[in-house]
């Protein structure tokens, strides 16, 4: 899906599909009307720019796999030492441009839909990723040194489901997620003021981090103030993990890439978290064009 399609969508689904609401009422009432996928927010504010890439498409060779495009920048050629990104719901010329930047990387990039769900089904057969590996290679004629995921919003389904199989975390040394932690809340609704999540919907990220603040992975997650209402936004699921991790976050008021405000920030080992203001389509859409700089963030940590 491109990023235009994303932003048109932007009420429809942002990573989860909707949580189920509790049983119907009795015959002789009428049945609620089901929830919403996503409670409304500001399609558009002026408080600050925000600027866009121009779009381009670097040199180099293109691969088609099943599913995704393998793009391996003409800078890389066939040196030794290239890192492979597999990157979801990102379109396919800003993950490019990224790789571009840093020289000795390759990309793969996958489109599945809309929600989450579309990309976590992608990968619920533990083979599939080992084997989207092997077949990036084999098309390439490359042997990749380094595994990196990453995701926006809905894509970061697929980044969680493959980190729930063990051997597939073995073969990943570096992870990004940028504004796409989401998971569903206990009682299907938040608050009234502490919102009890559903802790089963981030254990992998949970487990990947404690890896990360051990100093054996790399791990950076972003995280807006977009609140959906229906299931738990980026900034709850941070908190959350952040604790869960014995950490806090610290405020800090700064500019961040894209024109972005940073609000809080916290480093632990190989874990970066930083979150950012916005409540708005264009706020998600500033992270997904900020990936060029995230991937140099994470590359460097």
């Amino acid at each position: 899906m491109s990023l235009v399609a994303s932003l048109r969508s932007w009420f429809v689904v942002l990573a989860l599909a909707a949580w189920p609401v509790g049983q119907a009422c009795a015959q002789s009432q009428p049945a609620p009307p089901g929830p919403m996928a996503q409670n409304p927010s500001p399609m558009v504010e002026h408080t600050r720019a925000h600027p866009r890439l121009t779009e381009e498409h670097p040199a180099g060779q293109r691969y088609s796999l099943s599913p995704g495009t393998l793009f391996v920048p003409a800078a890389a050629g066939h040196r030794p030492g290239v890192r492979l990104l597999f990157f979801f719901h990102g379109g396919d010329w800003i993950p490019e441009v990224a790789v571009a930047r840093e020289k000795r990387m390759a990309v793969v990039t996958i489109q599945a839909g809309a929600g989450s769900g579309s990309y976590a089904a992608l990968f619920t057969d533990p083979a599939r990723f080992p084997g989207l590996i092997a077949e990036a290679e084999k098309q390439s004629g490359l042997r990749f040194s380094e595994i990196v995921l990453g995701g926006w919003s809905a894509g970061c389904g697929a980044v969680r489901q493959i980190l729930r199989d063990p051997a597939s975390v073995e073969r990943v040394a570096r992870v990004l997620c940028i504004d796409g932690v989401h998971a569903g809340y206990v009682n299907g609704t938040p608050g009234p003021q502490e919102s009890q999540i559903d802790a089963a919907d981030l254990d992998a990220w949970l487990a990947f981090g404690r890896g990360a603040i051990a100093g054996r992975k790399r791990l950076l997650i972003t995280h807006s103030e977009i609140f959906p209402g229906t299931f738990a936004s980026t900034t709850e699921t941070a908190d959350y993990l952040l604790r869960a991790w014995g950490l806090e976050p610290h405020p800090v008021l700064q500019w961040g890439p894209m024109g972005t405000q940073m609000l809080s920030r916290v480093r632990a080992g190989g874990l970066l978290v930083v979150g950012f203001a916005g409540n708005s389509a264009p706020d998600h859409v500033d992270e997904m064009q900020s990936l060029p700089e995230f991937l140099a963030w994470l590359l460097k940590m």
